[in-house]
């Protein structure tokens, strides 16, 4: 369950820089669970002033955004161009129907990870008629450069890298908490975005025509087409891959696929790498993580940062000490140390990121479910969860 942070607490009563970074964690362990300092992972070429903090407008005046250095938008421009040769499908979507602008009249907000990727899906949403306003769905995963191409592009964008606890909720507020603009389309990756309306807006909430939700760690069968990645692609580079899975399925897959069933406690002291992938919570342990081998890597690729127990590594008789932007070790009294990667949140987006062709075709079956919702007559969706068409989910 998604919890939120003090109601009491409100966004206009600014804290300071210092607070700003020590706030209670009593909020969604989902997107915003972290013990660090949320500078540590910004640039070391950008400086620690936070965006809130700073008056910033594009060249056309607009100040309607919060980023974390408008200046870079040439850079990012650059980069979304690029992300448009690697993503013919929304591509082909955009040129197709952007003279029906089957999309007019839609408001779509969204909570996603913001990088160049997304900032095609949003310029396609654009020129199918939408207006859009977006927050990121992770503090880690926001390209500032491409941030800032999207606010000079007139996109009202609120993230930047290394957001704080408060700051990624007060993001998301000021996307959905804009006097005259009422969303009537969502567009959310983690159901923070979702719940923060439901839970503050209800009101604004019973007026939202339909959500999309790009989740794809919360249904087993998935999740393991995660798992299944990983662990062909590693294998395919010559490691030995052990897996444990609890679902029998699953489990049986793995083993026709000729990898080795194991439980977790009995190779966890040979294992030089741990990854999870199981949309679960507290699959690696304290007692698993005083188990492994010096220098074993320890690492998720679910959406959920729960997956990892990292609140019990923050006692006083470990160490922990940052190697570099998204890398610490955790070191042990007797010396040995494990490579924690993005504190246990998402590892492919948070340290590297995922191959623009995959994103295209969950960028346009994203836009196309967009479509289909908002132009749906009265009636055919009712109250409910709805999977997308088989052809289109075998594409995603």
């Amino acid at each position: 369950q998604i919890q939120f942070a003090d109601q009491k607490q409100e966004f206009n009563k600014r804290p300071t820089k210092i607070s700003r970074r020590s706030l209670s964690r009593s909020i969604s362990q989902s997107s915003t669970d972290s013990y660090s300092s949320a500078a540590s992972y910004t640039d070391s070429s950008d400086d620690e002033t936070s965006p809130r903090d700073k008056q910033q407008k594009n060249s056309k005046g607009n100040a309607d955004f919060c980023i974390k250095n408008i200046k870079q938008a040439d850079f990012g421009r650059r980069e979304i161009e690029i992300a448009e040769q690697e993503m013919p499908a929304l591509m082909a979507l955009r040129k197709r129907a952007q003279g029906e602008k089957p999309l007019a009249g839609a408001k779509i907000v969204g909570c996603t990870h913001i990088t160049a990727q997304t900032a095609v899906l949003m310029e396609t949403l654009s020129a199918l008629g939408a207006q859009c306003r977006w927050a990121a769905c992770n503090i880690y995963s926001t390209q500032n450069e491409v941030a800032a191409a999207l606010a000079e592009g007139g996109f009202s964008v609120f993230a930047w890298k290394g957001e704080s606890e408060d700051d990624f909720w007060w993001c998301i507020d000021r996307c959905v908490n804009v006097e005259g603009w009422q969303p009537n389309m969502i567009l959310d990756d983690g159901g923070d975005l979702t719940h923060w309306i439901y839970k503050k807006y209800p009101n604004m909430f019973k007026k939202i025509k339909g959500i999309v939700e790009e989740i794809i760690s919360v249904k087993p069968v998935v999740c393991n087409k995660v798992g299944k990645g990983c662990s062909a692609a590693l294998k395919a580079m010559g490691s030995i891959v052990y897996v444990t899975e609890i679902d029998p399925i699953c489990a049986l897959q793995a083993c026709m696929d000729g990898f080795r069933l194991v439980k977790l406690n009995e190779v966890i002291r040979q294992v030089d790498i741990v990854i999870t992938c199981t949309g679960n919570k507290n699959v690696v342990v304290r007692e698993y993580m005083d188990r492994m081998k010096n220098g074993c890597i320890v690492c998720n690729m679910g959406h959920s940062n729960t997956e990892i127990d990292v609140a019990s590594l923050r006692t006083p008789e470990l160490t922990w000490e940052r190697v570099r932007s998204q890398v610490d070790h955790v070191i042990w009294p007797d010396g040995k140390r494990i490579v924690l990667l993005a504190e246990g949140r998402l590892l492919n987006l948070s340290c590297s990121t995922v191959p623009t062709f995959v994103l295209s075709i969950t960028a346009t079956t994203q836009a196309l479910a967009l479509i289909e919702l908002y132009n749906a007559p009265e009636g055919r969706y009712k109250q409910d969860v709805y999977l997308l068409p088989k052809k289109m989910g075998m594409m995603h």
